[in-house]
């Protein structure tokens, strides 16, 4: 490295998002010579791509969609095709973004890279965005293009009961953008990825990063057809039973939970069986944890928590038993509130919840 890179990065260090035309004209050179020494310090790894993310700072990648999540909830019991009377909620979402959020409230520094509309619903994601530390330069933040929309209906025992999903907007994200981001990605100390992707995007990066450790939300049955050929190169899945049966060698629904795990060919598989608990195998063992009885509040970021438990407890070491409560124990917070994230979620809370699940 030479001295000018040297002072360039020094800089960096404490002002990550400083524009090339202040450094050039804090170190009284022209702003091109600037830009050769970033380019070089790029090409080196000691800086990853935009914003200057410096090579020492641990941080994580979540690539996935980011919506306006509306959710309606009836007073009493859910009667279809008629109007029911009950409360519409309107809050952030998008499961790449809740994972992103989640991940950040348990103090990891999390990238998260989607697409969002240049309109009042992006913004205000943006915004929110600076209040946890969750960092969203990376995300394409296109004009004229509506932020994405998920609408939910949930039945009298506030379970899923339909949804709708307007999700365009993460079809503009494409292998291009993320071969300019590659260096950032291949840093990451992990990659989580949900299949709102599009399926030249998720073949892409699936198939061009051997060295990255991809964990994988497939989101539904439908959307999780697209990593079917992508099995082995996805280090951590979380399917529910649904999406496990479709990404599955067989064609009937007779197989044994424990056949069905072992037919799922990623490093560690973690089904979700909603309150009977989650089944696990990861090529050493197989364990089906049961999950306290519990009453659900809202459902519909159980599984986003959950796949954020997976990466604290993959970052801080831990085992295939205390990965499984640790996940179990985020689900459990955010079924327990009304918002989609718990906004009391943190380490310190995760912990204490994994401890009093495991005793019950």
């Amino acid at each position: 490295m030479t001295q000018r890179e040297k002072e360039i990065l020094s800089i960096l260090k404490s002002e990550p998002t400083i524009s090339q035309q202040d450094l050039a004209d804090r170190l009284k050179i022209t702003r091109s010579s600037v830009a050769v020494h970033i380019t070089n310090l790029l090409k080196k790894g000691y800086i990853l791509g935009k914003g200057y993310i410096l090579q020492e700072e641990p941080y994580i990648v979540v690539i996935g969609g980011a919506n306006i999540d509306i959710q309606g909830t009836p007073k009493k019991k859910l009667t279809y095709k008629d109007s029911n009377i009950g409360e519409v909620r309107i809050s952030l979402g998008g499961v790449g973004r809740n994972i992103a959020e989640n991940c950040a409230r348990l103090n990891i520094m999390t990238r998260l890279i989607s697409v969002i509309g240049d309109d009042l619903y992006g913004q205000q994601m943006l915004k929110h965005a600076q209040t946890i530390n969750l960092h969203m330069q990376d995300c394409l933040i296109l004009p004229q293009t509506p932020t994405s929309t998920y609408l939910s209906i949930l039945d009298e025992s506030r379970d899923l009961a339909v949804s709708i999903n307007h999700m365009d907007s993460i079809d503009l994200l494409t292998v291009e953008d993320l071969k300019a981001k590659r260096s950032l990605i291949e840093h990451a100390q992990l990659c989580v990825l949900d299949t709102n992707l599009s399926e030249s995007v998720l073949h892409y990066l699936l198939t061009s990063f051997p060295n990255t450790i991809f964990f994988v939300d497939p989101v539904s049955g439908s959307k999780a057809q697209k990593i079917k050929p992508y099995l082995q190169a996805i280090h951590t899945l979380k399917p529910n039973l649904i999406e496990a049966k479709v990404l599955s060698s067989f064609d009937k629904d007779s197989a044994s939970l424990e056949d069905l795990a072992k037919s799922l060919k990623s490093q560690r598989t973690f089904i979700s069986l909603g309150s009977q608990g989650v089944y696990v195998i990861d090529g050493k063992k197989q364990v089906h944890f049961h999950s306290p009885p519990i009453d659900v509040i809202n459902a519909t970021g159980a599984g986003d928590a959950f796949m954020a438990g997976l990466v604290y407890a993959y970052l801080k070491g831990l085992d295939i038993e205390e990965t499984t409560w640790i996940a179990m124990a985020a689900s459990r917070l955010a079924l327990s509130h009304t918002d989609t994230i718990n906004p009391n979620l943190n380490e310190q809370l995760l912990l204490k919840t994994m401890e009093e699940i495991k005793h019950v």
